[in-house]
């Protein structure tokens, strides 16, 4: 009995992780016995099989038993097969069927919480949170201009648009900037900082500490700018500038706009 209900708990938080995970990324193809046993999960397993009637009965056919979900199918998930009473309940795959339900559950709470702020886009990078910093246009990109180089990207959008924390970090300024009038700068647990020029107005302080999607400034038009948007940029350790739109794209972090435009 406790076997076969641990079976059941199992099966219904993988199943349950499973539908956030369809919801989050589309449909996954079960690859292994693993995934077989999460798509079959939600089958109801009993402490007994429902018997023929006596005058049927075959003293030398043993009773099934139920034994546990490594039984079912993953080609026809809507029958119960034949249980085998010799087989043995593999306590290895439901712990590993929890494990992955536990872990679902877990990245579905990560993005939510980046996205509870308001970020338009949330997405998980090697068990970190993720966000894209503003809505807003893509107007100009990395790279010569003017005659100089532009080491970030800019998002138009209207002063006042929230501006969220990349991913989680520590403000390391705060403020007023040459050129941008006034900025914020994180800095992230692996060394690399991200940048939030021409604020309109920031809503952290330095040293504080900052989740993924949390609201740190306003889209602004300060400094040397010629119409409100948030210009971002990427910094690696070493505090070489790195072009921020592959690094968003890798990510799955969508920007609207290709760029073409009058730089803002």
């Amino acid at each position: 009995m406790r076997a076969t209900v641990a079976a059941c708990a199992g099966g219904a938080l993988v199943a349950a992780g499973q539908t956030m995970l369809t919801a989050l990324a589309g449909p996954a193809v079960a690859a292994d016995p693993y995934e077989k046993l999460a798509a079959n999960a939600m089958l109801p397993v009993a402490d007994e099989i429902a018997g023929p009637t006596a005058d049927s009965i075959d003293p030398a056919t043993p009773a099934a038993q139920a034994i546990g979900a490594d039984q079912l199918t993953g080609s026809s998930p809507q029958a119960l097969p034949v249980l085998d009473e010799k087989s043995e309940l593999d306590v290895a795959s439901l712990t590993k069927a929890v494990d992955i339900g536990t872990r679902i559950a877990a990245t579905a709470r990560q993005i939510n919480a980046a996205l509870s702020s308001g970020a338009p886009q949330a997405v998980l990078e090697h068990g970190e949170a993720y966000v894209l910093p503003t809505t807003g246009r893509f107007t100009s990109g990395f790279g010569a201009r003017w005659g100089v180089t532009h080491y970030g990207i800019d998002l138009a959008a209207p002063i006042g648009t929230p501006i969220f924390a990349f991913t989680d970090g520590v403000v390391e300024e705060s403020g007023p900037a040459s050129g941008f009038g006034m900025w914020v700068v994180l800095r992230h647990a692996d060394g690399t900082r991200s940048v939030y020029g021409h604020i309109n107005r920031s809503l952290v302080s330095v040293g504080q500490t900052v989740s993924a999607g949390e609201e740190i400034a306003e889209v602004g038009n300060r400094g040397q700018s010629t119409g409100p948007h948030l210009h971002f940029e990427i910094w690696d350790a070493a505090k070489n500038k790195m072009n921020p739109l592959p690094i968003l794209q890798a990510m799955g972090l969508r920007v609207v706009g290709d760029g073409a435009n009058s730089p803002d």
